[in-house]
């Protein structure tokens, strides 16, 4: 498989990462990226000043980009899977390969593989398998489709860690998804758990119980990873998690779990827009995030 021009979809945390890292790989001749923030007046100026400094180039559409390009990755909101395979596949060259890093359920991928693979070009999912940060794009992730066994070994000479799981759409993003349960849950139960021992100030009882049943884990360490996690990228969880419903569902089950999760997540990245941890610096504790929460239960 040979790749010499690469399009970048959704220039965000994920996708300034990947395109400053893949445009100096071997055989890429060209690294572009497209954004919706690129065509508002609003945010434009800021997007093309860092595509400036990141040495990439910033196109003026979508189609632009995939016209140009022989691998298109998609790094949206899980949200926004479906309606950027919609966009993209109508100016999708024939033999493109389109790699959706995205958040979304095997149903979800199967229908952005239908509007791919109809243009002629080759869907292949991709399951990342933790947070981007701070792994850049030796991030793990496994991939599923027909091309996704050809794609891999690609991706991991450009220093990436690709592993093709199935040639079966919804396989990766299927373990994607559990996955998210059990990591966006434990991240949902620890913020609840916390901010009601902190409310009735019984914290210094309640984690040393947790250390001593799970000895392996700094408890009031990670708790502040998980707050500051969920503060900064709330919404992109919430949106996750209610693919990761989807998944239930189309498993033929009621999500109550992930669909509260997908709520708790939510809720969090509401009080964070409203301001209630503008006051929490970076490297914070735990405690200072559960402060600005009780904090704005008393107004």
């Amino acid at each position: 498989m040979k790749i010499e021009r690469i399009g970048l979809i959704g220039y965000g945390e994920v996708g300034k990462i990947f395109s400053a890292s893949l445009k100096d790989k071997p055989g890429v001749a060209a690294m572009a990226v497209w954004d919706v923030k690129l065509a508002n007046p609003a945010t434009q100026a800021a997007e093309l000043a860092h595509a400036v400094l990141a040495s990439v180039t910033a196109r003026p559409s979508a189609r632009a980009l995939c016209e140009a390009s022989d691998l298109v990755i998609s790094a949206v909101t899980a949200s926004n899977t479906l309606a950027v395979a919609q966009e993209a596949a109508p100016f999708l060259r024939p033999g493109t390969i389109f790699l959706d890093l995205n958040s979304a359920s095997p149903g979800t991928k199967r229908q952005c593989a239908a509007l791919i693979d109809a243009a002629g070009a080759h869907y292949v999912e991709a399951g990342v398998m933790t947070s981007v940060p701070p792994y850049g794009v030796k991030v793990p992730m496994l991939l599923g489709g027909a091309k996704a066994a050809e794609l891999a070994p690609l991706l991991n000479s450009w220093g990436m860690d690709a592993k093709a799981v199935s040639d079966q759409l919804g396989v990766a993003s299927a373990i994607k998804m559990c996955r998210s349960i059990m990591i966006k849950g434990l991240e949902a139960l620890v913020i609840e758990s916390y901010t009601t021992a902190r409310a009735y100030g019984v914290e210094d009882q309640v984690l040393p119980t947790l250390q001593e049943t799970f000895p392996s884990i700094d408890w009031s360490e990670q708790g502040a990873y998980f707050f500051s996690r969920v503060v900064q990228h709330g919404q992109r969880r919430a949106e996750e998690m209610r693919e990761s419903a989807n998944t239930v569902r189309e498993a033929g089950f009621e999500p109550f779990m992930a669909a509260a999760i997908a709520s708790k997540h939510q809720w969090v990245a509401d009080q964070a827009k409203a301001g209630v941890f503008a006051g929490v610096g970076k490297g914070a504790k735990w405690q200072d995030f559960a402060d600005g929460l009780l904090a704005a239960r008393k107004k």
